[in-house]
């Protein structure tokens, strides 16, 4: 039972990280089955590959550096909502242990691919407004802080998943008091 708790922490841990980065979470889990600090499910050691790790890297570092090219940046996020939500789910059915299938992928689609899309929608509308308001000119920063966020939440995840949850729930909060308060404006 703590496995299996552990696993869908982990598994939402790494599902916000996916949120701010794609591949950078694949990559740390990739990373992570393949220096045997976390066992995937059986139909996921693939993720724990050499070719997996190689690839996934080379995404990611594709990724962080694209989201430093002016214009470029707001067409990645136009595109990384569907993408992050596909990677979250992923992520969660590739890390959670001992439930049955139905309920695996009901949570790895609602518990992983939402938080994923909340998190990267957050982002994005983010990035849209730093675009607005500094004519883009902010938007390194914001990729810094999102590319950050992301390090920081994989490394988490996998080595303190329920701390990681904790942050997960603490996102979520600053989320909606940023949201009620450019609500009332």
């Amino acid at each position: 039972m703590a496995e299996t708790i552990l696993s869908i922490c982990l598994g939402i841990g790494l599902s916000a990280s996916v949120g701010f980065r794609v591949f950078l979470p694949l990559f740390a889990l990739s990373l992570a089955a393949y220096c045997n600090v976390w066992e995937l499910n059986e139909s996921w050691q693939w993720i724990g590959s050499t070719a997996a790790v190689i690839t996934l890297g080379i995404a990611t570092l594709v990724e962080i550096v694209a989201y430093y090219i002016p214009l470029v940046d707001n067409a990645l996020d136009t595109i990384a909502i569907p993408l992050a939500t596909i990677a979250g789910t992923a992520v969660m059915v590739s890390t959670v242990a001992d439930l049955s299938p139905v309920i695996t992928w009901a949570l790895a689609i609602i518990a992983g691919g939402g938080t994923a899309a909340a998190v990267k929608s957050s982002a994005s509308a983010t990035r849209v407004g730093s675009t607005v308001s500094t004519a883009g000119f902010g938007n390194p920063v914001v990729s810094t802080i999102e590319t950050g966020s992301s390090v920081v939440m994989s490394i988490v995840s996998i080595f303190l998943p329920i701390l990681a949850f904790i942050l997960v729930l603490f996102i979520f909060y600053l989320v909606f008091k940023l949201f009620k308060k450019f609500r009332r404006n």
